[in-house]
């Protein structure tokens, strides 16, 4: 897609860097080939696909695309003595992130209110003059792959199948005077998206505060308006002037060093290749697409499957840069070894400090100076340009043609050729090397070798244990394929020691556990290869590893992980880019063993999910405080919500709880029409409320008593807590000036980053960022196209790069019973890394439910792990190459993610290609690590390493899919797909997935029957998942749906985690009126009941029984009209069906066996849940059970059709 306000031509050049991991050399094989005596060979793979030219169009949002790019970071460590780099992008007013102080001639009105009686302080002329970086004030907004094919909508007259259908700049202190490194943040051009970008900079007024002494002033260059003390509830007015109307971006007309794509309208620099693809990024070897048929391009409505495009090969070493890439809005163990302490939500500092002791070496291995921005940081690659690597034969033209971006990995000397370590010691083995003396025994290894592999994984090209996962299943007869309890991965086909080694599942899956040998391969399966990550979950069990030497590769800087290869004691290779490294002297050492020689023991070597103390390189600046923001909207539609008793409430409760230390800060924002800042400064003997009326230009009174240290100042803190939800009580302000007050909160929490949490109740309509209502509710029920999924306005999204740049993350409550336009407001915590939290028709007393949700998610919110100043590299074997991310983040080079803050609930997807032919190894990996900045200040990086290994043929891809993984990167795909081209589009392109891929498996069972619809078993489940996505809140038609529930449905699919999201797209049915302890569980000291798994039709219903219905983020309790009355005595505390009140939320606490077996059973439900579902108990003869119906997705509604019906349709499409 293009950027607005750029017009991409395919023909545009592109100059390829490809990435700096070492030298080049000629392609050996590196080990032999894992073999299958049964395979047959490979042929028939069919021809790669043709490219296609993509329709034109301007889309807001896209799947992110990761080239590099020619800006990046830059940070200078001298600024008093040296000047910063220059970027190479420049924002008008922008030029240096700290300027100059300017002084004005004029200071917007500000007010003071005591929270007490009125004390009449005189204050000071004139202040000292508080300089910082100039910002930016107010933002200026910017302004089918597949054919037609049959609309999935009920036909008439069919029979239903069970029930029938139914300001200016902030003003911080000086920079000269910091300590720390200055970030300079690149700017948008002047020609940009963004628009100019006027830059002022206020000076801040000193003022007198309640208790404290006269400020002496020592500048009167501008005249203030004095600090006035209002009693609580005085109104303080000003006049507005009328809103300013949004202008148009600017178009591009300079030239492109090659072809500009939009990432969710972030640019990027791609292949004119990568423009034949629905987001116009890039072009996947299996993505959702709108092309132009061409002779050669396949019929409409199918899945795009073509080979990359070879660009040309250019140094990307030489680049540093920046982009914006895709972005959109939560546990297994590891097993524990004495060496590393255990962590769960925080780090123990006595187990570090003692641990560390045991093996306390200088420095890491791949020691280098302080990096000067985050791609050298994290080590892209490795930062000493001295690094002599072994050299090889320069690698031919094509060679180097071949690969479309970023793994230049230099293949391997004959003599270092890919080996796992061994099982055991042999004493018989000899070293690969011939460097190595005659007789030279290799030292006792944990895993076996290549051959040795082959013979584990079974000589057959199908296992036994995947044979299952092939059988036919005509989905047609065959009704009864929902498995009766939870789904499990599909283990992936490796030896058991590499099994037990392997990453947990619910950190890292992939669409496909066994990965095809060639694109070729991957495109004749016509199924998705991704990736999906929960990197910073919750664990029960975590190394910590505490010794200050991590070892990591040389060349491509991946972390030593249990599949790396030791070729003896002082040497290990590389299981992603295969490099020979040498092992530091300390990593010979083992602290738990006290033995010396066995670095194969380490805890680094034998977890496959680990988490490192990291040393001062990986610090671009000194840990700073955990620093939280609040941003409250006071206006009268929130007073009425009543959402302030419930927020104050918790965060009194929970005050104690939140992350950090001695040095943790705090600091509050109300608005309306006007913004109010709290002075709680140590000292004072009530807080103080400091007005500043001019939303046009917005400043900070008194910038150094804004942010307060939580301890010093607890008592102030609670004080403003309690007294907050009665201050606004009698308030008549009904504007919103959300635009403003976020600029605000930027300018406060820039010199240190932090955390934002804004909590909105209605559509902005004053100041910059104000909106206006673009949802019809007559369209609501529409079958055809849905509008408005994108923002109105940049200017969200433009702060939240801000934001990033200063490591600010915003996380947003949205709390209305109103349009809000949440697909605009939720930019700004979409590119900040944060968090969207979303509470429809909130209101404390009409909607008890809402509010219980609301203060169930605020105590996880405040006491959740964080994770500060993060960012999360994606690393992969030589061959392999990744092309999109999902997820809240900022993409800042090509595998390079910037997270702001990292929470433990929040899941990525990634897209990926193969580049090269994988023919010459018969394991890929994927390492994903994630450095962050904990709450207690330590910098940490937590490491997961997947293993997976890579087959030939194509029954052995269907043999290894991932149903789910797949289910969810596709929803993912379809958001984005909904968002840059039309809802009806990313549906016809869901419903081809599961008609391509199944044809695909149709070819390879030609012996069978073709009458019905055939699906390998492990794909048996994929229509039914996709039936129900269609059904689906983000994507459904012709049932009444509100524009912001839409919207935040889609931001969910974007940024949950696997589980989460599986629940919500298919909840699980269970019937709990008769539950037993036949097959139950025992946990603990009680017995969990374990009732089947229904399918989702009315069919299983009855009204004689109760049935639960677990949709992830809620439960249903649905009770039938002639339900056993013992039930409802024992269980709901009520005599009778008619007495169950309609607002039940709770189970009450009886004394029978049949409560303690359902609440026992309810709340093993909820165990491992980030966010307590609330419960809903309905009666079959209220309105409420409509949500729970339409959750029946194997029914048939009025406007979509049953899971038989959806089956005939794919049984149609597959026979054309």
């Amino acid at each position: 897609m293009s950027v607005p306000g750029f017009n991409p031509s395919p023909a545009a050049g592109f100059t390829r860097h490809p990435t700096p991991n070492g030298g080049a050399a000629p392609l050996y094989q590196n080990g032999p080939a894992q073999t299958y005596p049964s395979m047959h060979s490979q042929a028939g793979y069919g021809a790669p696909h043709p490219h296609y030219n993509s329709a034109p169009g301007h889309y807001a949002q896209m799947s992110s695309k990761a080239p590099p790019v020619n800006n990046q970071y830059g940070v200078n460590y001298y600024h008093s003595n040296y000047q910063q780099p220059v970027q190479t992008t420049a924002r008008p007013g922008m030029a240096s992130v700290f300027g100059a102080p300017q002084v004005h001639s004029s200071r917007p009105p500000v007010s003071s209110r005591a929270m007490g009686p009125t004390s009449n302080v005189s204050m000071s002329s004139a202040s000292p003059l508080h300089t910082g970086p100039p910002q930016p004030g107010a933002y200026p907004a910017s302004a089918g792959y597949y054919g037609g094919s049959m609309p999935l909508v009920a036909p008439a007259g069919t029979s239903a199948q069970g029930f029938p259908p139914h300001s200016s700049l902030a003003t911080v202190p000086s920079a000269a005077s910091s300590a720390y490194p200055i970030v300079s943040y690149p700017s948008a051009p002047r020609s940009s998206q963004y628009g100019t970008l006027p830059s002022s900079q206020t000076s801040a007024a000193g003022h007198n505060l309640v208790g404290a002494g006269p400020i002496p002033s020592s500048v009167s260059t501008a005249p203030q308006a004095p600090l006035q003390q209002v009693p609580l509830g005085h109104s303080v007015t000003s006049s507005w002037p009328s809103s300013a109307a949004v202008s148009a971006p600017p178009s591009y007309s300079g030239s492109l060093p090659g072809t500009v794509a939009a990432v969710n309208s972030q640019a990027n620099t791609v292949p004119p290749s990568a423009v034949n693809r629905l987001d116009q990024s890039c072009q996947p070897p299996w993505t959702f697409g709108a092309v132009h048929p061409t002779a050669d391009s396949p019929a409409p409505g199918r899945l795009a499957t073509t080979t990359p495009t070879p660009p040309v090969s250019a140094s990307l070493a030489q680049h540093e840069g920046m982009q914006y890439g895709n972005v959109a809005n939560s546990r297994a163990s590891s097993a524990p070894t004495p060496l590393s302490s255990s962590s769960d939500d925080e780090d123990d500092d006595g187990e570090e400090d003692e641990e560390a002791g045991a093996d306390s070496s200088s420095t890491t291995s791949s020691a280098s100076p302080v990096p000067s921005n985050y791609e050298a940081l994290e080590g892209g690659s490795y930062p000493d340009t001295s690094l002599k690597l072994p050299p090889g034969p320069p690698v031919s033209q094509a060679s180097k043609a071949a690969k479309p971006f970023g793994c230049g990995y230099p293949s391997l000397q004959p003599a270092y050729q890919q080996t796992p370590a061994l099982s055991s010691y042999s004493t018989n083995s000899q070293s690969s090397n011939p460097s190595n003396p005659p007789g030279y025994q290799q030292a006792s290894q944990p895993y076996p070798t290549m051959n040795q592999l082959s013979a584990a994984l079974g000589g057959l090209s199908l296992p036994a244990q995947q044979l299952e996962a092939l059988r036919p299943v005509n989905l047609m007869q065959d009704r009864n394929i929902l498995p009766s309890t939870e789904i499990q991965s599909p283990v992936p086909n490796l030896s058991t020691d590499l099994k037990k080694a392997n990453c947990s599942s619910d950190s890292f899956r992939c669409t496909l556990t066994n990965i095809p040998q060639t694109q070729a391969l991957l495109n004749k399966a016509k199924l998705p290869l991704g990736l999906l990550l929960h990197p910073f979950r919750d664990l029960t069990q975590l190394p910590v590893i505490t010794s200050n030497t991590i070892v990591r590769c040389r060349s491509c800087r991946t972390y030593i992980n249990p599949f790396v290869s030791f070729l003896d004691q002082r040497r290990w290779k590389c299981n992603l880019c295969y490099r020979i490294n040498d092992v530091p002297e300390e990593f010979m050492y083992n602290p738990l063993t006290r033995s010396y020689g066995e670095p194969h023991k380490r805890p680094e070597v034998q977890n496959s999910t680990v988490e490192f103390i990291a040393s001062s390189d990986y610090m671009l600046r000194p840990p700073q405080p955990a620093v939280y923001l609040f941003v409250l909207d006071v206006s009268h539609n929130a007073v009425e919500a009543g959402y302030l008793n419930v927020l104050c409430q918790s965060l009194l409760e929970n005050l104690d709880k939140l992350p950090g230390d001695m040095r943790t800060r705090v600091g509050f924002i109300t608005f309306d029409s006007t913004i109010h800042f709290y002075n709680l400064q140590e000292g004072l003997s009530q807080p103080q409320m400091l007005v500043v009326s001019d939303i046009d230009d917005v400043f900070l009174p008194t910038p150094d008593s804004l942010l307060v240290n939580l301890k010093e100042s607890k008592e102030l803190v609670k004080d403003l807590l309690n007294a907050l939800p009665g201050m606004f009580t009698n308030t008549r302000e009904t504007h919103s000036a959300l635009g403003p007050a976020l600029q605000a909160a930027f300018k406060l929490m820039s010199p240190t980053g932090g955390r934002v949490s804004v909590f909105q109740t209605q559509l902005p309509s004053l100041g910059a960022g104000l909106l206006h209502s673009r949802e019809d509710p007559n369209q609501r029920s529409s079958t055809k196209v849905v509008q408005h999924l994108g923002p109105a306005t940049d200017f969200y999204k433009k702060l939240a790069l801000d934001c990033s740049g200063q490591q600010i993350a915003v996380d947003l409550f949205l709390l209305s019973s109103q349009y809000s336009d949440l697909a605009s407001l939720a930019c700004v915590s979409k590119y900040s890394a944060g968090s969207i939290f979303y509470y429809p028709s909130f209101h404390h007393v009409h909607n008890p439910a809402q509010a219980e949700t609301f203060q169930k998610d605020l105590r996880r919110y405040f006491t959740r792990k964080i994770g500060f100043e993060a960012v999360m590299r994606i690393r992969c074997t030589k061959g392999l190459s990744i092309h999109t991310f999902h997820g809240n983040f900022f993409v800042r080079s090509t595998d390079l993610l910037s997270l702001a803050n990292v929470n433990p609930d929040s899941g990525f997807a990634v897209q990926m290609s193969i580049d090269e032919s994988l023919a010459d190894t018969a394991l890929v990996c994927f390492q994903a690590a994630l450095l962050y900045t904990s709450s207690k200040g330590k910098r940490r990086i937590r490491v997961h390493t997947l293993c997976l290994p890579v087959v030939s043929q194509l029954n052995d891809v269907f043999a290894g899919a991932d149903v789910q993984a797949i289910t969810c990167l596709l929803a993912n795909m379809a958001v984005d797909r909904a968002i840059s081209s039309n809802l009806t589009d990313s549906r016809d392109a869901l419903v081809n997935a599961v008609v391509d891929s199944l044809s695909a498996y149709r070819s390879t069972t030609s012996s069978l029957q073709q009458s019905g619809v055939i699906a390998p078993y492990s794909l048996r489940l994929f229509p039914l998942y996709v039936l129900a996505l269609l059904k689906q809140k983000a994507l459904r038609t012709g049932t009444s749906t509100r524009l912001d529930d839409r919207v935040f449905a889609m931001c969910e699919f974007k940024c949950q985690p696997l589980q989460q999201i599986m629940r919500m797209i298919h909840p699980n049915l269970y019937r709990i009126d008769n539950l037993t302890n036949e097959g139950a569980l025992h946990v603990n000291d009680s017995i969990v009941p374990q009732p089947p798994i229904l399918q989702l039709s009315a069919e299983r219903l009855t009204r004689e029984g109760a049935f639960l219905m677990d949709c992830g983020s809620v439960f249903y309790l649905w009770v039938g009209k002639s339900c056993d009355v013992t039930f409802i005595s024992d269980v709901l505390g009520y005599p009778n069906h008619a007495s169950i009140p309609q607002n039940m939320t709770q189970i009450p606490e009886l004394e029978t066996p049949s409560s303690e077996r359902t609440r026992s059973f309810i709340t093993w439900l909820q165990e491992n849940r980030s966010f307590n579902p609330v419960l809903y108990i309905m009666k079959d003869d209220t309105s409420a059970k409509t949500n729970f119906f339409q959750l029946l997705i194997e029914d048939r509604t009025e406007a979509a059709l049953s899971y038989y019906e959806f089956l005939l349709h794919i049984q149609q499409q597959i026979s054309k």
